[in-house]
Formats: C-alpha cells, structure tokens, sequence
C-alpha cells in the first residue's frame, strides 16, 4: 500500500477538526489520500487513514511529520517551507554549464558565493558530470576540483553538499569543510561510501537510478514508475540506517531524469507527495533537464529558465523541501511570490 496526499487546501480555517492533515509540517494542507494497492486506486478522506490498517497508520504518521531540523557546526538548515540549493559545475562536461567554472577555484567560488547572496540556503559542489555518456573521473582528479572551491566556500560560511559518489573524495570534501553528500548512486557505486558517511555523522542525499553502479541511466523496467521508485528509495534508507547512518540525516532525491522516460518523469512529478511517506526530507533535481527541452520545442539547456521554473513550483506545490537548482535568483523570487500567496491564503479571508 502507498499513500499519495491529495485534495490540497487554502488553509486549515473551517474544517473540522482531523478532516484535514498539514503536510509534513510545511505551509501545505491536504484533506484526502490517494490509496494505491497494486494497479488500483481510490480516494479517501484523511479522517478515515484510521481505517487501512498498520501499513497505512505509518505512512500517515511519516507523511505529517515535521522534518527534524539538521544542525550542520552553527548553521541550521530548516524544512518548514523551500529552501533552494544552488547547482556549481566545476566540471569540463556537465549538461549544462560544464567548463564554466574548470581549473578556476576562486572564480567558482565567487560564484557560490554569488548564489548564496541571491538567497541560496546550500551551495551544491560537484566535479564530476553524471549526464548520460560521461566519462568516469578520477577520484585524485575530483579531489583537485573540488577541495579548493569547497575551502572557499566554507571559509566564507556557506553550506556546502557536495555531489559525489566517490568514497575518497567524500573524505576529502568533507574534510575541507562540506557539509552534507549528495550521491546520486545512493552509496552504492563505491562500497566504502556508506561506512565514510557513517562516520562522519552528514546529511546525505539518496538518490534513485534504476543501476547506480552502471551510471544511473538504464532501463529501469518500472510497473508504476511512482510506486517503484517509492520502494526502492524505502528499501535504500533501510539498508542505510542498518549501516549506522541516522535517519534524521537522510534527504531522498526521486532522480528526475535518470533512467525515466519523458513520461515516467511527468508521472513523478505529478504524484511527487507521495514521497512524503518516507518520512524524509525531499530534493528535486529537475532544473534545466532534458524533459523540459522535450515538452518546449527542444529549447536548448541555456533557454529552459522557465520550464526550470514551472517545475520548481510545482514542487513547492507537493512540499517539496529542496529545489536544487542552476538559476538561483530567479527561483528565489518564484518562490518568495509562491511563499506570499500561500501565507496570505493560509490566514484565510
């Protein structure tokens, strides 16, 4: 059994008590689930979540939680509303700015720091470019790209997760003062990665490919690519917490574009609150990826702001908690306009 939030409400104000539930203690309320069991569905008042069984009962209790805050040295991330988590390529390669910031620490630096300003909560660092067809990196070659960049932004009192899969250089990244992982192979392209995750007591970020260890872009043979991906992100967290990582530091990423087709896509971002039954906090990576381009004429990388943007809101709209994104101001004003909205509605009138 999976449980789907539906039936979003303006505010809590005129319902009766129980008949609608707050979404993961963010600015969202819904009243009603969307029962999925096997390939059928139905709809049902929150009120009556009561009546599914013990299955049922912890989904629910997962789902309105409020996510614990993670305390990371004297900086606080909170998950009460969207937060944004700025994308910095120092890469040759990437999709979409590679080579933008390569063999120049202190200018992607500056660009971070840049995000920040704009109102980037988390600079998000990665040297190695995970698009389709990528060629590996060395890990004493991701080292050299990252670690000075991350010294700077640390210096500079920025958040920083960075975006590996590497073992090594989550050590070494660490070490200069990240903060938090973000594997998109969920620890499993290096055997050492989760024991070094462990250790360090970070946040990391799990997310899913249908074979991380082949690069995360395969066939992924989905029956519901919504409940599938539900699954293994569950099972992955499981295998996570029994190796001695707190739950309360996970973060899960559904991996937009990785392994899905343009309607599996379409299909996950749709029902993206269903995530919420994993009792973690979520990321959505969808800036700027293919899908857009596929949806808008073939807009190139460098003109898909808008659709980045669309797709950012939508998942304010499911209570996502991280939009990872490449155009950090712009976001930032979608959704502080998003944010207003919703305050206003919530106070109701």
């Amino acid at each position: 059994m999976h449980l789907r939030p539906v039936q979003f409400v303006d505010t809590p104000i005129g319902y009766e008590d129980n008949s609608v539930a707050r979404l993961a203690g963010g600015l969202q309320w819904f009243a009603a689930y969307e029962v999925i069991e096997g390939r059928a569905r139905r709809t049902i008042p929150v009120a009556d979540v009561a009546t599914l069984g013990e299955r049922a009962a912890h989904l629910h209790a997962a789902i309105i939680a409020p996510r614990a805050r993670l305390q990371l040295g004297e900086r606080t991330l909170r998950f009460d509303q969207p937060i944004i988590a700025g994308i910095l390529n120092v890469t040759p390669d990437s999709f979409s700015d590679g080579g933008k910031h390569v063999d120049d620490p202190a200018a992607a630096a500056a660009a971070g720091i840049d995000m920040a300003a704009a109102g980037a909560t988390l600079i998000d660092v990665g040297g190695e470019s995970t698009r389709p067809g990528a060629p590996a990196v060395w890990e004493g070659d991701e080292i050299a790209r990252l670690v000075p960049v991350v010294e700077r932004l640390a210096r500079a009192g920025a958040i920083v997760s960075v975006d590996t899969r590497k073992a090594a250089v989550m050590e070494a990244t660490l070490a200069a003062g990240a903060h938090i992982v973000n594997d998109v192979a969920a620890l499993l392209w290096d055997d050492r990665a989760l024991d070094v995750v462990a250790k360090s007591g970070c946040p990391v970020v799990l997310m899913h490919s249908p074979d991380p260890k082949k690069g995360g872009h395969g066939d992924g043979g989905y029956t519901n690519v919504l409940t599938d991906v539900f699954d293994w992100l569950e099972t992955r967290i499981a295998a996570v917490v029994a190796g001695g990582v707190d739950r309360s530091r996970i973060i899960v990423d559904p991996g937009i574009g990785f392994g899905k087709t343009l309607a599996e896509n379409l299909a996950l971002l749709n029902g993206l609150a269903i995530f919420h039954g994993l009792g973690c906090p979520i990321m959505l990576g969808a800036s700027r990826k293919r899908l857009i381009g596929a949806l808008s004429n073939e807009a190139p990388v460098d003109q898909r702001l808008a659709g980045s943007l669309a797709l950012a809101l939508k998942g304010a709209e499911a209570g996502v908690q991280i939009l990872r994104v490449h155009d950090v101001a712009e976001t930032v004003q979608a959704v502080k306009i998003w944010r207003g909205l919703r305050d206003q509605s919530l106070v109701g009138g």
